[in-house]
């Protein structure tokens, strides 16, 4: 381990002075520079650090008020990490010590000095300044790091900020209403962004799509993968594309290109809007509940697994019969996930009674509904983005 040698700067224009303290201090392994005009003294502490500077308050041999050391005193308060200072007068008085030691000056030595008291009070300044610094370097040390959490912070509302722009890009403006049904959709955005998706699309009259999607991550990233795959499912979807064929491709192009550590749950529905039979394929997803006015409810869950794992995954088609008054409903899992603090989710059950108990309400209404309740028992503290796409068929 290398010991850095302590350094003294000694500020005397005497030179029989500054040869008798060079010999004492040198001889006690101090290393030693000296300065013999006030101007020689501020470019040597400019230049390189001291661990003490040993000056006289008298520069010029005709004056002996103490003055020209007392404003070059004032100057050294400016000195960034300025050592500890130790000062030498002949001409020590009460005053000129007290105004001294308001401008920081440490310690006194007066001429003519003792050998012994001077090393005592060196080295007593000197482990004081060694503390000094070591706390200086350590508010410095806190400081940085501070500084370097403020800019993480800040990268990090920033990629929030981007990433909600690009979410929010994605749900569809406006949503088609065909004859006979309502369709709405909500989104409530956690603290940190998700990657929940939902589009309606249409195709004909007649005919539409509509899928729902959740990316496995938070952020930018997540916003981006989202994006790509909103981008594909409005260049694929057709009435002549098959649900479990736009999957297919869809887990291609995920698997290509996004790690092992990124996939996503997706829905995707094709609508008859005049006989009312859907065709859909579940890519591991929550399950969409379809109620029936009678009361009675089935889970949409045929299909296959989530996107981006296994390129060779293959998907199914599921069919559901839609009646009047029936209600779906689509959700992702920040709906079902919300918490109440206790550990104790809003949970699947809770959503299906709220659905039960709601299931004459508009769709827009319904969904509302449900938020709202969700809301109310996390206490408004979503961990996960929110996202409901409701369906209402009329009554007649």
């Amino acid at each position: 381990m290398t010991v850095i040698p302590t350094r003294i700067l000694i500020a005397d224009d005497q030179p029989d002075v500054l040869k008798a303290l060079r010999l004492l201090l040198k001889s006690k392994g101090y290393e030693i520079e000296e300065a013999t005009s006030p101007v020689g003294l501020l470019r040597a502490l400019e230049e390189r650090p001291f661990d003490l500077l040993l000056m006289d308050l008298n520069y010029a041999r005709d004056t002996t008020s103490g003055r020209e050391g007392l404003d070059l005193l004032g100057r050294l308060r400016q000195v960034e990490d300025a050592p500890v200072i130790v000062v030498m007068t002949g001409w020590a008085t009460v005053g000129l010590a007290v105004e001294a030691m308001q401008t920081g000056v440490a310690d006194f030595v007066e001429k003519p000095w003792s050998n012994e008291r001077l090393l005592e009070i060196l080295q007593k300044q000197l482990a004081i300044g060694r503390e000094r610094r070591a706390i200086r370097l350590r508010a410095k040390q806190e400081d940085q790091k501070h500084q370097e959490l403020a800019s993480q912070f800040h990268h990090q509302v920033h990629e929030v900020s981007e990433a909600r722009t690009i979410q929010q890009g994605l749900l569809p403006k406006t949503i088609p209403q065909p004859s006979g049904y309502q369709i709405a959709g909500i989104w409530r955005p956690a603290q940190n962004v998700g990657g929940d998706y939902y589009d309606v699309l249409e195709f004909e009259e007649t005919k539409l799509g509509f899928c729902i999607a959740d990316v496995a991550g938070k952020g930018l990233p997540a916003a981006l993968l989202m994006s790509n795959l909103q981008a594909s499912v409005r260049g694929l979807a057709s009435t002549s594309l098959s649900p479990h064929d736009l999957c297919t491709r869809l887990n291609s192009l995920v698997c290509h290109n996004t790690g092992a550590d990124r996939f996503i749950t997706f829905f995707y529905g094709q609508l008859d809007c005049e006989t009312r039979l859907l065709r859909y394929t579940n890519a591991g997803h929550n399950a969409p509940i379809l109620l029936h006015r009678d009361g009675s409810h089935e889970r949409l869950q045929d299909g296959g697994g989530v996107l981006g794992i296994f390129p060779d995954q293959r998907f199914t088609v599921g069919t559901a019969q839609l009646a009047r008054g029936d209600r779906l409903l689509l959700f992702t899992d920040g709906v079902t996930e919300a918490g109440d603090g206790d550990g104790e989710e809003f949970g699947e059950p809770r959503l299906l009674q709220l659905l039960q108990d709601h299931s004459s309400a508009s769709a827009s209404a319904l969904g509302e509904t449900i938020l709202a309740s969700a809301a109310n028992f996390s206490r408004g503290h979503w961990h996960d983005d929110a996202t409901l796409l409701v369906l209402a068929v009329s009554e007649d």
